[in-house]
């Protein structure tokens, strides 16, 4: 029988009487079970941190962050545990599981740093005006099953910082790490302040509905992400949304391809592309296109497709089997349109596991639905530009506006180019780097507010004006 996980309510660890199964992509066994929860469930969880919001948001700074730092500690004095855990039910292979981990332990241990000081507005002879933040109350937590935990933490810290509550429900694909950290800070973490919950999707709409919660915040597709704006403006919840990209990355005529092909190759296939910022367009200048597109097709045929607990494997499956049928729709229309392929494309749909092949197509059109769309899935298009000037248009030609890359041997010059590009990140001569100090946000239909940083923290609360008039004193 597959192991049962439980949920955290209230500082207790308790289950229902449905259960939901989790599989193993990589084989697709059911490896878990997890709680079925739904409307009384949630109630008793968001019961529990309302009751916990009267006090925790009282609570000093100091403890407040003391707590997020515990939590931390739990998560990395476990690590060896929960990245093979997490390998099981995502798919990732152990290093890249390894290093969500220990991301996720570092993130929220920085972000427990922050602080949000009070700001006088006026300091005058005859008045004092001050700007404080105050916690919003009761946040629903809403996560993806592409990074679960550093998600889950993301959430969750910036939370209890701030002095608020939460309600986190991971992904029914993918809750059993974020399950078995809720076993590891039940007793870190004072009861209501974190509750986690597991259901289906039908679990979302409930949270976003529910009156005793004041804010969502959203790991997504922008499609959920619309729907979840539209449930919260019945109430004016306060929302924050990270949701999908369709990044660029534009590499200029004067990089060297040697140095850049293994970069550019783990941008877009980390994860097995499966990462919300990947590089889902590689637009490469004309005269080095065919050296570049030939090295990296040259790297790609070391890296090794398989489960990702077999050591040696540098991609893993896709997590789950819509996303999987949805990547070979997207393959099938590639060839149905008689785009040239320089590797992969061809999958056996009959084997065991959600495996697709790593993928790369020579320079489709930009109407090609591999291009237009957001693939989350190990699939690379590379096209050619000529100028500058053309490249940041059709790179800024989308309703998606994450992140972006410039690659190029003038640092000077790639910064002037990211000045231009429509996105909330733009990276030069990097990739994929997050900093828990700088606010990550999407532009266009990328996003709603921001994560990490200071403006991330003040998603959380609500500002407050304290206005004395000195020269008024009815005494």
């Amino acid at each position: 029988m597959a192991t049962q996980y439980k949920n955290l309510i209230g500082g207790e660890m308790v289950t229902t009487d449905r259960w939901l199964d989790v599989v193993n992509p990589a084989t697709e066994q059911v490896i878990g079970q997890v709680p079925h929860c739904g409307k009384p469930e949630l109630d008793r969880a968001v019961a529990a941190a309302r009751t916990a919001f009267k006090t925790w948001k009282n609570t000093p700074i100091e403890e407040r962050r003391a707590a997020i730092q515990a939590m931390s500690a739990a998560i990395k004095a476990n690590a060896d545990e929960l990245f093979r855990l997490l390998t099981s039910e995502q798919g990732k292979p152990h290093d890249q599981a390894r290093g969500e981990i220990y991301g996720a332990a570092a993130m929220s241990a920085a972000q427990s740093t922050l602080s949000l000081d009070d700001e006088i507005n006026e300091d005058s002879d005859t008045r004092l005006s001050r700007t404080r933040r105050v916690p919003v109350g009761v946040v629903a937590g809403i996560v993806p099953w592409n990074f679960p935990v550093m998600m889950a933490v993301q959430k969750i810290a910036p939370a209890m910082l701030s002095g608020c509550t939460i309600v986190l429900k991971p992904s029914p694909f993918t809750p059993l790490t974020t399950l078995r950290i809720a076993e590891l800070i039940a007793d870190v973490v004072p009861a209501g302040v974190v509750n986690i919950i597991t259901g289906e999707d039908d679990l979302g709409p409930l949270m976003t509905s529910h009156p005793d919660i004041d804010k969502i915040t959203f790991t997504g597709s922008t499609a959920t992400g619309k729907k979840i704006m539209e449930g919260a403006s019945a109430d004016l919840k306060r929302i924050t949304l990270e949701l999908g990209g369709n990044d660029a990355s534009i590499v200029l005529p004067d990089a060297d391809p040697k140095k850049v092909a293994e970069q550019l190759f783990w941008s877009s296939f980390s994860n097995a592309g499966q990462i919300c910022v990947a590089a889902k367009r590689v637009y490469i200048h004309e005269d080095i296109y065919d050296e570049l597109s030939a090295a990296i097709v040259e790297y790609a045929k070391t890296v090794r497709v398989g489960d990702g607990s077999e050591q040696g494997t540098g991609v893993g499956p896709i997590q789950n089997k819509k996303q999987y049928d949805r990547v070979l729709e997207l393959i099938e229309d590639a060839k149905d349109n008689g785009y040239k392929f320089l590797l992969g494309g061809n999958v056996d749909p009959s084997g065991t596991g959600y495996f697709v092949p790593l993928t790369i197509i020579d320079n489709p059109p930009e109407d090609a639905r591999i291009v237009a769309e957001e693939q989350f899935g190990p699939v690379m298009p590379l096209m050619k530009f000529s100028s500058e000037e053309e490249v940041i248009a059709r790179a800024n030609a989308s309703e998606y506006g994450l992140a972006g890359a410039v690659w190029t041997g003038n640092p000077e010059n790639g910064v002037k180019i990211a000045e231009q590009l429509e996105t909330g990140t733009v990276w030069v001569n990097e990739y994929l780097h997050l900093s828990p100090f700088a606010p990550f946000g999407g532009h266009k239909q990328s996003g709603f507010g921001a994560e990490y940083g200071k403006e991330g923290l003040k998603e959380f609360t609500y500002a407050q004006v304290i206005t004395v008039k000195k020269d008024n004193v009815p005494a």
